[in-house]
């Protein structure tokens, strides 16, 4: 990664991914499962981030917002979308609470990238920006 993106996600307190994201690490992911096994992964790989806690599950709308107590605050909604069947998007948004200083030194950007990494690990995964 170069300087400048290195500098970018470091002073900021918020990350996100999407499907034709300008860094290919985040780019939505996309996995051989069905809506409900994607759900159900994601729900449990939040739940068991360290102080975590589901504030909110859609179901129907495919998103999911966990909340951390410990440690770095975080706030984390995935976005769980059916492309086609057994095919399945997965795209995640971090926001750390931070109180004396506005950026979290790329904590929100390590956060995701871990929790695509997880996620590969347990479910089939096709691949990155598939349809951008």
């Amino acid at each position: 990664m170069s300087m400048w993106k290195t500098l970018k996600y470091a002073f900021t307190n918020h990350c996100e991914t999407r499907e034709n994201h300008e860094d290919e690490e985040l780019r939505s992911h996309y996995y051989k499962a069905t809506n409900r096994a994607v759900i159900d992964a994601v729900k449990e790989l939040l739940s068991s981030l360290p102080g975590a806690e589901l504030v909110s599950v859609s179901e129907e709308r495919g998103e999911i917002c966990a909340q951390t107590k410990r440690g770095k605050k975080l706030f984390i909604v995935a976005t769980v979308i059916s492309v086609r069947p057994f095919e399945t998007a997965v795209d995640f948004s971090a926001t750390t609470e931070t109180k004396l200083l506005p950026f979290d030194f790329g904590h929100s950007r390590a956060v995701i990238l871990d929790l695509y990494r997880k996620l590969d690990a347990r479910l089939p995964y096709i691949g990155s920006g598939l349809n951008s």
